[in-house]
């Protein structure tokens, strides 16, 4: 969980994303937010997010985003 916080607030040090449960409801990470978040994860965290995950829900907290990468690692 700690590296990906470090790439969270690598992209959008404003944000205290401990605390923000709604990143994608309440416009916090917009579109392209997202696509340099996922591509940051693929380099970074050595997984391969699938397009059918890209969901606003798997990306409204830190907690969800970490679940999702959780998820896919296990499915290695």
């Amino acid at each position: 969980m700690e590296e990906l916080m470090e790439i969270l607030e690598a992209l959008k040090p404003e944000i205290d994303f401990a605390a923000e449960k709604e990143l994608i409801d309440d416009g916090v990470l917009e579109s392209f937010d997202v696509i340099t978040l996922i591509a940051e994860i693929e380099d970074q965290m050595g997984i391969e997010i699938p397009a059918e995950e890209i969901v606003p829900e798997n990306f409204n907290s830190a907690e969800d985003i970490w679940r999702l990468c959780e998820k896919i690692k296990g499915e290695d």
